[in-house]
């Protein structure tokens, strides 16, 4: 690869990583190349940008960018695939689901809103994490309940009750 290659992928990488809030670092090695491929559709199917580099221009990429990633250089040795996502925990579930199938990719880090997750023992903390989207659902659940109760209460008890009631309150007026 040419030195101007090198600067163009450390570049976009760098970009990459300015850009993502949430970022995974996962080890492909021993994986086939139809494997990979699979890999690939899935992550594509869920929005995931799928890349692999070699480790010196992710290492440079890092640096180039304004994220700090303690503990890079731990992670970034063998084969290093990275996971772009909008939503933190889609790439760890992706990660899961093609396990069913095959031994790896191992997960290596992740980069999730400023904080840094090493190891692959985090895989199932990082896939039981809640997007944002599942969290605001439980939010206006929570908010909705109350109300619900009140008006199966209401249908409940019979609601000709109440028309009763406000039928002999809008005659006593008049």
């Amino acid at each position: 690869m040419k030195r101007e290659d090198k600067a163009l992928v450390i570049d976009e990488l760098a970009k990459k990583f300015s850009e993502a809030d949430n970022f995974y670092f996962t080890d492909t090695s021993g994986l086939t190349v139809e494997e990979i491929n699979n890999l690939r559709r899935l992550c594509f199917g869920k929005e995931i940008e799928m890349k692999v580099a070699k480790n010196t221009l992710i290492k440079f990429a890092l640096e180039k960018s304004d994220r700090t990633f303690e503990g890079s250089d731990s992670v970034l040795k063998g084969t290093t695939a990275l996971m772009f996502s909008a939503v933190a925990n889609t790439p760890a579930k992706i990660i899961k689901e093609f396990r069913k199938s095959s031994e790896k990719p191992y997960l290596k880090a992740a980069y999730i809103d400023t904080d840094i997750i090493i190891g692959d023992e985090q895989l199932e903390k990082l896939a039981s994490l809640k997007s944002k989207n599942e969290l605001i659902g439980d939010v206006i659940a929570l908010l909705q309940s109350p109300a619900k109760n009140v008006i199966s209460a209401l249908q409940g008890s019979g609601g000709q009750k109440l028309s009763g009631i406000l039928k002999t309150l809008s005659q006593k007026d008049a």
